[in-house]
């Protein structure tokens, strides 16, 4: 409604006047006015209450769940600069990693290189901060914290927390990893994940059912 639809209103002094808090009369005319103005106001402005809109408080919410986690981020919280390292690599995410699990998956990346694979590690240890900033960030993507959680693990849950835990690429790698892995008693965890795997039987041996995803 434009300055000049407004100054051809009929005059507000017909019917019965209402009465505001204020004591001010305001006929129903007037009122009509105020609620055509409003509307159209939310109407060209719809982004004004978006910040009340269910999925941002969902998320909120969600966030304001999250652990206050220890520990440093970063690549000191076990990230992988370019995402691809190998067990030769000084980092964080590397030596931290349990010896047992370290020498299982140096087993399987030799005789992966010998078939002509690549083999890297994608990701090994995460101080819990690092893994807490994991999970805050699937729940901006996913909008809540139980679909996140479905791709990754809290901190009280996480196995790369005490480096227990590796995931290997590229694709390759984790398709060779499918076919050989228990050969050093490596297992794959997760049905979603092909390429998340831990130290849980003995060379040659069965490894236990899979989990649907880091929900269980």
């Amino acid at each position: 409604m434009t300055r000049q639809d407004l100054t051809q209103l009929p005059p507000a002094h017909a019917g019965a006047p209402a009465r505001s808090r204020s004591g001010v009369r305001r006929t129903p005319a007037v009122l009509m006015v105020a609620a055509v103005l409003l509307a159209a106001l939310f109407g060209v402005y719809p982004l004004l209450d978006r910040v009340d809109s269910p999925v941002i408080q969902a998320v909120d919410d969600a966030l304001d769940q999250g652990t206050s986690a220890s520990g440093p981020t970063g690549v000191d919280g076990g990230e992988i600069p370019d995402g691809a390292a190998t067990l030769d690599d000084d980092l964080p995410a590397i030596t931290g990693l349990d010896p047992a699990l370290a020498d299982a998956v140096r087993q399987a990346a030799a005789d992966a290189a010998a078939d002509d694979i690549d083999f890297w590690i994608t990701s090994g240890w995460r101080s819990p901060a690092y893994q807490q900033e994991l999970l805050d960030a699937a729940v901006r993507k996913h909008g809540s914290l139980e679909a996140a959680r479905r791709e990754v693990a809290t901190p009280e849950e996480s196995r790369h927390i005490g480096g227990k835990a590796v995931d290997i690429g590229p694709t390759e790698a984790d398709y060779w990893m499918i076919q050989h892995s228990t050969d050093y008693g490596l297992c794959q965890v997760y049905e979603n994940e092909i390429w998340h795997y831990e130290l849980l039987t003995e060379p040659g041996g069965t490894c236990p059912p899979m989990l649907k995803d880091a929900a269980g």
